[in-house]
């Protein structure tokens, strides 16, 4: 699957080779037509609106047809924003938030949001979600001590995604299916311990714990769907409600006696994360989570999915779940998995082999450059910034972040990128042509918690807002263009340039950064500058640079700094 593209309507019908009949709209229709953008899905080769009043008009009365046409120089830059953090109040306000700040958003250039997951954790209003207890409870029902969500009410979250999508923004929606928390109940369950170190190999014969593997949702009544979990519908558990005991217990099922086969061999075999295991050698199982998957898009009509814990989940399933999401809704559905393996590129590649390429993944690989970087200044060499990377591999697939909400400070994947860092860590992503990148929350609006470290210290954290992220966005959107030329050839000191095209207007940029000392380096923008004078969008270095008559220019840098240079 590919990045989805955006096109304003006025770039895409002015087109000569593009044939067009929306005569037929009204004067009113006709007006909302032209201030559509349309989504080109380059595997498909499908172009839709993301306007919903138009997509049965369009569909059923042929009003585009597209010939043989380049629409690469018409393509609009698409950005995502993980729209929240692990440390989010617990106050229900994010769907409202969202809802209110959709028009803004997109303003900014954000083109798409990652939304947290919706359903109820075991924990309540107080869930981020990832311990998910009933899926179709999306703050509906007084469950686990609340009606609500960490985030809001099932109808706060339905007007947040139309809000987003109004306002021209797609919505991908946080997907937890590995695991579920907080059982009803607990049931006499046949098991064998394992040793946690290497999940192959069994340290008891088989013998009975009361497990918690039955989830019969009283508070729900059967409402949406009337299937029991029980034991027969998981892997593995860590908790014998008997004994008391914590360890990490096979279930023994009608289904397998040991683990699922996943890609991920740590541990010997990483198919148990946490709490209670989901078995998708289930049939049943399966066929329930089509239905619900179902059932949540008709709800809430997103247009994405980012799927969470994917190295511990067969690969197969969601081979079988995502033909079935895109066959049912006749939609793309772009998806991103987590497979979160820095250092380890190939194990992403072989998911994506896995996969059939139906997902795209994070780059971890590249965040974790990022935070090397980051920590280790001068020392780093910059040169090898995009080694080992899913988007030097296979930029189609990549998405690439600088943050997010497991590698923030205090979280279990903490990787973080040090504020000096940020900026030359986002114009990496937002500025080059390879990846779709996804901004985080907290580099938007900032956060600001307590936690406790692994020391069993409490600890302060506040991560201020990137400055000079909107600016980033800004260029991103209007100006990073066209053919890039890389300069990737000293150790504290890099660059690239982007030539421009003839559909954004003065786009075309030049990019330098340093991790040392203050840095110069002669670029190549194009001969079609020749004479216009370049300055710095970021104004972090003063004066201007003038293109000669080959298309060149000395470009400059502070020290430890970026500069975005740019047609004045």
């Amino acid at each position: 699957m590919l990045i989805p593209a955006t096109y304003p309507s006025n770039r895409i019908f002015q087109h000569k080779k593009v044939i067009h009949s929306y005569r037929k709209l009204s004067p009113i229709q006709y007006k909302r037509f032209l201030n559509c953008s349309w989504i080109l899905y380059p595997e498909s080769k499908i172009l839709t609106t993301n306007h919903e009043n138009f997509q049965t008009i369009i569909d059923s009365s042929e009003l585009i047809c597209l010939t043989k046409i380049n629409l690469k120089k018409y393509m609009e830059n698409h950005t995502m924003l993980q729209y929240f953090e692990w440390y989010y109040p617990k106050d229900g306000s994010l769907w409202k938030k969202v809802k209110d700040d959709a028009s803004r958003l997109k303003a900014m250039g954000i083109d798409a949001v990652w939304l947290p997951p919706a359903h109820k954790g075991m924990e309540g209003e107080s869930s981020t979600g990832y311990d998910s207890y009933d899926l179709y409870d999306l703050g509906e029902f007084d469950q686990k001590g609340s009606i609500r969500t960490k985030y809001g009410t099932k109808q706060e979250y339905i007007d947040a995604v139309r809000a987003a999508r109004e306002a021209g923004i797609q919505v991908y929606s946080d997907i937890v299916l590995n695991h579920l928390g907080g059982a009803d109940d607990h049931q006499p369950v046949t098991v064998r311990k394992v040793n946690p170190d290497n999940r192959n190999e069994f340290i008891s014969e088989p013998f009975e714990i009361d497990a918690y593997t039955v989830f019969n949702y009283p508070g729900r009544e059967g409402k949406y769907s009337q299937f029991k979990w029980d034991f027969q519908c998981f892997t593995g558990v860590d908790y014998d409600a008997r004994t008391e005991e914590s360890a990490v217990y096979s279930i023994q099922n009608e289904y397998g006696s040991g683990w699922e086969n996943v890609l991920d061999t740590e541990n010997g075999n990483y198919d148990y994360l946490m709490l209670t295991d989901i078995d998708f050698r289930n049939p049943h199982v399966r066929e329930e989570l089509k239905k619900w998957g179902e059932w949540f898009y008709h709800t809430a009509e997103m247009d994405g999915f980012r799927l969470d814990a994917i190295k511990h989940m067969p690969a197969e399933f969601y081979n079988e779940w995502l033909d079935h999401m895109r066959s049912v809704t006749g939609k793309e559905l772009f998806t991103v998995g987590e497979y979160w393996s820095p250092g380890d590129l190939q194990s992403m590649l072989d998911y994506i082999n896995a996969t059939g390429r139906r997902m795209s993944l994070f780059d971890a690989c590249l965040q974790a450059n990022f935070s090397r970087a980051s920590k280790e200044g001068e020392n780093f060499d910059l040169t090898t910034i995009l080694q080992g990377t899913l988007v030097g591999a296979l930029p189609e697939l990549a998405v690439t972040l600088v943050e997010n909400h497991d590698t923030q400070p205090l979280q279990s994947l903490e990787q973080t990128v040090e504020p000096w860092f940020r900026a030359h860590a986002y114009a990496v992503i937002l500025l080059r042509e390879a990846g779709y990148p996804c901004v985080f929350y907290s580099d938007v609006y900032g956060s600001s918690y307590t936690d406790k470290g692994t020391d069993g210290f409490d600890h302060e954290v506040t991560m201020e807002p990137l400055p000079q992220l909107e600016a980033l966005l800004n260029l991103r959107k209007d100006k990073a263009y066209g053919e890039q030329r890389d300069y990737l050839d000293h150790p504290s000191c890099i660059g690239w340039t982007r030539s421009g095209d003839d559909g954004h207007e003065n786009s075309g940029i030049a990019v330098i950064l340093s991790n040392g000392s203050a840095g110069t380096k002669r670029m190549e923008v194009g001969v079609h500058f020749a004479g216009s004078i370049f300055r710095d969008y970021l104004s972090h270095h003063q004066g201007e640079v003038t293109i000669d008559e080959d298309g060149w220019a000395e470009f400059y840098c502070e020290a430890g700094s970026l500069s975005v240079w740019a047609k004045a």
